[in-house]
């Protein structure tokens, strides 16, 4: 199914970005678009099909962080029926599926490197064998890939392969975030409310005050294009009242009533059992002579107050941790006063 899609803009940096993606479009080269997350990565990938010779043919398009790693190669190379467990008939890989169009590589940069030793081959020599045959197969495909990560920076840490990202980066198209598309937040901000108010079925727009618009623009749109989008959208259908919009709410999750935290919730005294009381360790004052004997029951009595400690002075975990029995710490604690001998506590 087509899908009717914009690309709205006036800003330098993004009119420069798109510049440079339309130019490389129509050579038959692979693009590489990167952007942080809700900067219009795809609207540009689909651009750079529309405006190539290829543009009467399939765009297929993967995002290769949506798929379990070993569900991978199978989606980009098909398989043979019986190739592995559950593969009951042979099925076309995204390659094969996007014969003489583009292929859209989504969140390139979460490939494994076993995924990428098989994309370098298909770059280089257009071949691709599914998993459980030995024949390869020729395919004609143009690949565009985007990221929202820096892949030089990857390549330097060994996770992605030299190699393949120089055959895939004949042209790298970087997409501004909004932060740097000032001029272009109240234009994308008209756009998308009058498009919501039109899907209410709302007869007029009634834009946006003068306040609600310094507030959009003062933002910094972590979220980028998409982020702007929602916050429009919720701001557009929340507003009842005649006139222009003036309540913008950038964090959807603000709430005075907001959960607390699991931790808040529980009882300090259900997060660890109080203390038992436990009695002072002898003195020094009133310590024998320290011989060898004194030394190393002072060390005794030191290493079993911070292992009481450590486990929450649970007899039976601190018996655990030490490698003794209940019966031998309860003795070892007694000989150095760390418990009367009618005291109780927890051991469960």
């Amino acid at each position: 199914m087509e899908r009717t899609t914009q690309v709205i803009g006036q800003s330098g940096a993004f009119l420069d970005a798109l510049e440079l993606a339309s130019r490389a479009a129509a050579l038959d080269r692979p693009v590489l678009v990167i952007g942080e997350r809700g900067t219009g990565k795809e609207l540009v990938a689909e651009r750079l099909h529309r405006l190539s010779p290829r543009w009467d043919q399939p765009l297929v398009i993967m995002n290769c962080a949506a798929l379990p790693e070993t569900l991978i190669e199978a989606e980009l190379f098909g398989h043979e029926a019986g190739a592995f467990t559950g593969a009951t008939k042979a099925r076309a890989g995204r390659f094969e599926e996007a014969h003489r169009g583009t292929l859209f590589l989504d969140e390139l940069g979460t490939l494994s490197m076993a995924a990428q030793d098989r994309l370098l081959r298909a770059v280089e020599y257009g071949e691709v064998t599914r998993i459980g045959s030995s024949r390869p197969m020729r395919v004609d495909v143009r690949i565009v890939a985007a990221t929202n990560e820096h892949l030089p920076d990857k390549v330097a840490r060994h996770q992605f392969r030299a190699d393949l990202l120089d055959r895939l980066s004949f042209e790298v198209v970087t997409l501004p975030p909004m932060r740097a598309r000032v001029d272009d937040i109240l234009v994308l901000a008209e756009h998308f409310g009058r498009r919501m108010a039109s899907e209410l079925g709302r007869d007029h727009w009634p834009g946006f005050t003068k306040p609600a618009e310094a507030a959009l623009v003062a933002y910094q749109w972590p979220g980028n294009v998409r982020e702007l989008r929602n916050v429009v959208e919720r701001a557009v259908y929340r507003w009842d009242l005649d006139g222009p919009i003036d309540a913008i709410q950038f964090d959807p999750f603000h709430s005075p009533h907001r959960p607390a935290t699991m931790v808040s919730l529980v009882e300090p005294s259900a997060v660890a059992p109080a203390a038992p009381p436990v009695a002072a360790p002898p003195s020094a004052a009133a310590a024998e002579p320290m011989d060898y004997k004194a030394r190393l029951a002072r060390f005794e009595c030191e290493m079993l107050q911070t292992a009481m400690a450590e486990n929450r002075f649970n007899q039976r975990a601190t018996a655990e941790a030490l490698g003794l029995s209940y019966d031998q710490l309860r003795h070892a604690l007694k000989r150095h006063g760390l418990i009367s001998g009618a005291a109780t506590e927890s051991v469960a």
